[in-house]
């Protein structure tokens, strides 16, 4: 069986250690894989049934944009399993060019995040974006919810779902990270899917399951937000909700073919 892990962030095996350390000051939280290189995600999957890792990383400024997709780009090329997304910052000049730099390139979609790169998810800066991959027919995974920040409130993502109809999103973190209940009251009938990602820790398996049936295991992708969380227990939690073998089907595989848009197999 094809199992895809949709929310996966590695870095240069240079700076691994660090990055992991920086988003663990950043959510306040103690990371369950002290390494996000490359090599460390295909270890910490090896022992489980994951097969494939959509994987990204988040320009926190607009000059780090092209060394970050280049390094996604090569590291999908070296490791089979990977599915890589591209990077954008607001402040980035040319983003239509880089998007088509990062196609040429084999990369699938964009990732951003509000909250680390302080932008309204709504700013007139990310809605070009948004135009953009729409035109393109590009998924977009965006970081929603945070209860410190305004950000990535689920509020503003209403605002891009309507405003770009055809956008495939991936309303990451159930649609709002530590706001799990503030998203239900957005975005529950809105167009759009959600990974699970740094939510089944703090939520507990009987809301995680309340969740998706409220959402629809058609709108569920798995995922494990690496270096946050071990796939391999995030894998074991999820599978051991109570759901079909053809929800779990959905959910592990063919809805991430239909977000990202490509065959996995």
């Amino acid at each position: 069986m094809t199992v895809v892990d949709a929310h996966c962030h590695i870095y240069p095996p240079a700076i691994a250690k660090k990055a992991v350390e920086s988003v663990g000051d950043f959510y306040a939280i103690s990371m369950d894989e002290p390494d996000g290189s490359p090599d460390a995600l295909i270890a910490a999957c090896a022992d489980s049934p994951i097969t494939h890792q959509v994987v990204y990383s988040v320009a926190l400024k607009a000059s780090q944009v092209e060394s970050i997709n280049s390094f996604i780009a090569e590291q999908c090329k070296l490791h089979p399993s990977f599915i890589g997304l591209a990077t954008l910052h607001q402040d980035y000049a040319h983003p239509e060019q880089e998007i088509d730099r990062a196609l040429e390139l084999g990369l699938h979609g964009i990732k951003l995040h509000p909250d680390s790169q302080a932008v309204n998810m709504d700013d007139p800066r990310l809605m070009t974006i948004y135009e953009l991959c729409e035109a393109k027919k590009l998924p977009v995974v965006i970081h929603c919810g945070d209860y410190r920040y305004d950000y990535s409130h689920p509020r503003r993502l209403v605002e891009v779902l309507h405003t770009f109809p055809q956008l495939r999103v991936d309303a990451a973190h159930f649609g709002g990270w530590s706001v799990w209940d503030l998203a239900v009251e957005y975005i529950e009938h809105e167009n759009c899917f959600m990974d699970i990602s740094s939510s089944q820790e703090f939520l507990g398996p009987r809301r995680a399951a309340e969740l998706i049936r409220l959402y629809g295991p058609d709108r569920i992708l798995f995922g494990s937000d690496f270096p946050m969380w071990s796939p391999k227990r995030e894998y074991e939690l999820f599978t051991a909700l109570d759901f079909t073998e053809a929800e779990f089907e959905a959910m592990l595989h063919h809805n991430a073919e239909r977000f990202l848009g490509v065959a996995i197999s």
